[in-house]
């Protein structure tokens, strides 16, 4: 009988394949040729599932969101709220080689992003999906009326420590320290109930 083959499989391992090598050796190294050496397969078999170099890139900028978004689904829900945010900021962090790979696989995407509409269009959907998911959840656990500004602000404060952390790694318990005076500033008080603040201060007994 015939091999089957899983298509979506096939294209799932190419495109983690590409992930590897841009972590490796960056963007600029991307090619049908280099992928397709990099997944054990020839040029012509990798040619079957994408099309074209651009064709590879969108579907593992893909592959790399579902990555981030399952990381981040692990995160227990049910931990007090600041220790919850940081847990979900650690899984977006390259504090460990696994996760230096993905970062360092985002940050080449939201710079090849910049000049690529396709690409561009899959970071905003990820970033979307993110930032309602998280809106949600600081929504559901009472915060409302501030919830998507704070969503907004740890999102951005886990791109600015990303970032900070590939290019100056012996920083990192210095920018850890950060992070955790930038959620103080956020949610006030550990596992605090109170409203989230964008103000960084929490309110006193009379509200004020």
């Amino acid at each position: 009988m015939p091999k089957v083959v899983d298509r979506e499989e096939q294209r799932r391992r190419i495109g983690a394949a590409l992930l590897r090598l841009v972590a490796e050796r960056g963007l600029d190294e991307v090619s049908v040729r280099t992928v397709a050496a990099a997944s054990g397969r020839s040029p012509g078999a990798v040619q079957k599932y994408f099309r074209t170099k651009e064709d590879m890139l969108t579907f593992a900028a893909e592959l790399a969101g579902e990555r981030i978004e399952q990381r981040m689904a692990g995160v227990s829900t049910a931990l007090p709220l600041r220790e919850a945010l940081r847990a979900l900021v650690l899984t977006t962090l390259p504090v460990d080689a696994e996760r230096r790979a993905e970062a360092t696989v985002q940050l080449a995407f939201a710079v090849h992003a910049a000049h690529h509409p396709r690409l561009a269009a899959i970071r905003r959907q990820v970033d979307q999906e993110i930032r309602q998911a998280l809106a949600a959840w600081l929504a559901s656990a009472g915060h409302e009326s501030h919830a998507t500004a704070v969503a907004d602000a740890v999102i951005a404060v886990s791109d600015g420590l990303a970032l900070r952390m590939l290019y100056a790694p012996q920083e990192h318990e210095q920018l850890l320290t950060a992070l955790d005076r930038a959620l103080n500033a956020l949610v006030p008080g550990p596992g605090s109930r109170a409203e989230p603040s964008l103000g960084g201060t929490a309110p006193d007994e009379n509200g004020s």
